[in-house]
């Protein structure tokens, strides 16, 4: 266990890299290799919500079980796609911050200065 903040990715990252170099990992690491595990890790995620109605899923995280294997795939996902940023060189929130940036652009608020004026 570490003492660093838990929101802190960049000591995420070195954590992860430091489990994954403890036992020798790294040749395994490539980015082929890590966008291949995120996507089986995100359709383990997909597999517990897959048969589950629309109000059953708003509730998974009601049962203990069901909301531990939910946790445990989210953080499957997220540790694959940091391991993934980290070697390619991205910085995850900044490639975060600048699609919204982006999809504000994209997809203004109806009725904003960035839209057309409403059909009447």
């Amino acid at each position: 266990m570490t003492d660093e903040d838990p929101l802190d990715v960049p000591a995420l990252q070195r954590r992860l890299a430091e489990f994954a170099a403890a036992r020798n990992w790294q040749p395994y690491h490539t980015p082929k290799n890590l966008v291949a595990a995120l996507s089986v890790e995100a359709s383990e995620l997909v597999e517990i919500f897959q048969w589950l109605t629309p109000e059953q899923s708003a509730r998974v995280m009601a049962e203990p079980g069901t909301a531990h294997r939910v946790r445990d795939e989210i953080a499957d996902v997220l540790a694959y796609l940091l391991q993934l940023c980290e070697v390619l060189g991205v910085d995850p929130l900044a490639a975060l911050s600048a699609k919204i940036g982006r999809n504000e652009l994209r997809f203004p608020v109806p009725g904003s200065d960035l839209t057309e004026p409403p059909t009447p």
